[in-house]
Parts: C-alpha cells; structure tokens; sequence
C-alpha cells in the first residue's frame, strides 16, 4: 500500500459520513490498542494550566497567618505595625483566631514584606 500524507488522509476522513468515521475509530482504537479519549484528557489538562498561569499574573494578595508559632507575643507586636490601627487587644484577637487574613487584597512587595517581618518573629504565613 502506498503511504498517504496527511493532507490525503484528510481528504479521505472528509468523504466518510459520521458513522463511518466512528466504525474507523473504533477498528483504529482496537488495532492499535489505543482510546482516542486520550487525545480529550490533554486537551482537558489544558484549561486547568490557566488558572496558573493567572496567578503568576496576579496583582493582588491576601497575607494569611497560619499560626502564631511559639513567640505569640512578638508576633503580636509585628501584627500591630502590619496591620494599621490595631490596637493591642484587637491584634492578640486577630492572633489567636488563626487562621486569619491579616491583610487582603495588598501588592505583592506589601505582601512579601508583610510576610518577611511576621515569619521573622515566628508566625507562619501564607500569601493567597
């Protein structure tokens, strides 16, 4: 048998009507030991590679403390000086009710200074 480019191949599936094509792909599937969903699983995979791709472009971030570690005073005090107009009594509030946003929707470099100051004094931190 003569080898046909894929251009001819195409051509070839065009003239098939849809139950042919599909009595091919079973007989294809069967010789071949192979299922054409296989080709729809990537192509399922696909999409979820966006939402990454969107958070690298993300422009805003949520700063989350974890836990306050061992040094719960001093990370009280960071929270404090983070977190504008706390007082003493709502910042050992906001520590002791973690998990909890300590700041939402910052840039990233207030993010990851935030972050920087409060892992520093022992809490544990994550940037949503």
């Amino acid at each position: 048998m003569a080898k046909l480019s894929t251009a001819e191949l195409i051509d070839a599936f065009k003239e098939l009507t849809l139950l042919e094509l599909s009595e091919f792909v079973k007989e294809f599937e069967t010789t071949f030991d192979v299922t054409a969903a296989a080709p729809a699983a990537v192509v399922a995979a696909a999409p979820g590679a966006t939402p990454a791709a969107a958070a690298e472009e993300q422009d805003e971030f949520d700063v989350v403390l974890e836990s306050a570690g061992d040094k719960k005073i001093q990370v009280i005090k960071v929270v404090r000086e983070v977190v504008s107009g706390l007082g003493l009594k709502e910042a050992k509030e906001l520590v002791e009710a973690a998990p909890k946003a300590l700041l939402e929707k910052v840039d990233k470099e207030a993010a990851e200074a935030a972050k920087e100051k409060l892992e520093a004094a022992g809490a544990k931190i994550a940037i949503k």
